[in-house]
């Protein structure tokens, strides 16, 4: 907490007439969303800058280009909270609500804001398939959705991209590699890759 306040203070100089938003950044999107894209915290540049998930960043980038081709966004980009985009049949939130050092949050951070996760799971009353971004929020999901009486998993499913679990009847999972620039510059997440996550949730709808 202290750390996300402090990067609002210093800011960095491509953001300097920004007025950072530097609080805990809420979930966005449809209510009535059957489809959950679950990422793991706001970047200190982007949702800590913004105050909305994945709005901002090279992340963000990705995620809402390929959430409009699926036809869950209204557009391709997501720049502030006053551009203008609306979500349809899709939510958007993450594991922990506040920007961590590194992009790396303690134990107690997730333990802290799994209380938020759980309440939006039981607040989306339409929902049929959830997508975690990356290796961290699929272990937590699922870590939630033990707390609210899905599973208990044993063994634990093993991450892998496009891997899909049917957790109940009209309930799936979907693991997806995280659209970090690690992985996008790298190559271990590519464009076709990403938008067939969003055509194997629709067909799982």
């Amino acid at each position: 907490m202290a750390w996300r306040e402090q990067v609002a203070r210093e800011k960095v100089r491509r953001f300097a007439g920004w007025d950072y938003w530097g609080k805990p950044v809420p979930g966005f999107g449809d209510p009535e969303a059957w489809l959950w894209v679950i990422g793991l915290a706001p970047a200190a540049h982007g949702g800590n800058r913004t105050g909305r998930v994945f709005t901002g960043d090279r992340s963000g980038d990705w995620l809402f280009r390929a959430l409009f081709k699926a036809g869950f966004a209204n557009q391709p980009t997501s720049v502030s909270r006053e551009d203008g985009l609306e979500l349809k049949d899709c939510y958007v939130s993450a594991v922990v609500r506040c920007a961590p050092p590194g992009n790396k949050p303690l134990r107690q951070e997730f333990d802290r804001c799994r209380p938020y996760l759980r309440e939006e799971f039981r607040l989306l009353s339409q929902l049929r398939v959830m997508v975690t971004l990356g290796q961290i929020a699929f272990r937590e999901t699922l870590k939630m959705l033990e707390s609210v009486g899905i599973g208990p998993f044993r063994p634990r499913p093993a991450f892998g991209h496009g891997r899909q679990i049917q957790l109940k009847e009209n309930l799936w999972l979907i693991a997806s590699y995280h659209p970090s620039q690690q992985n996008t510059f790298t190559g271990v997440l590519t464009e076709p890759m990403f938008d067939r996550i969003f055509q194997k949730a629709k067909l799982l709808k």
